[in-house]
């Protein structure tokens, strides 16, 4: 059983990366390797296209813990040390809290190598791809 968790945290972290899907054209909802389907920036929300918008410029943002480190306590994204994750609100209109909305980048925070959308509060995400 570790075995095969091992091999699947690896085959997640190439497919994450792109070195397994390379030129591939992902579908809406595609779904890529450890259960991580695919989202275009253009199907995210519109307060989530102007937070990626705005996590591409290094801000600002409205709200104080956007772009703290996000742990991945939940093991759901792939494997990196810590600090390699932020994470950023994006707002739900009529909430009065930060609600569960959320984009996870990995990276430098201005030039994320990768980032992933939660609508769940880190139940599920889903690749964030052009």
């Amino acid at each position: 059983m570790l075995r095969f968790k091992a091999l699947r945290s690896v085959f997640t972290g190439l497919a994450v990366a792109g070195l397994i899907f390379s030129g591939a054209v992902l579908a809406k909802g595609s779904e890529l390797s450890g259960g991580i389907s695919a989202i275009t920036v253009a199907d995210l929300p519109t307060q989530g296209k102007q937070i990626y918008a705005l996590i591409h410029r290094g801000g600002p943002f409205a709200h104080e813990k956007d772009g703290v480190v996000f742990g991945n306590r939940e093991r759901l994204l792939p494997l990196e040390k810590r600090g390699f994750y932020h994470e950023y609100t994006v707002s739900t209109p009529g909430a009065k809290t930060r609600g569960a909305k959320r984009i996870v980048c990995g990276g430098q925070p201005k030039t994320p190598e990768i980032c992933y959308y939660t609508a769940d509060h880190y139940a599920s995400f889903r690749k964030i791809v052009p």
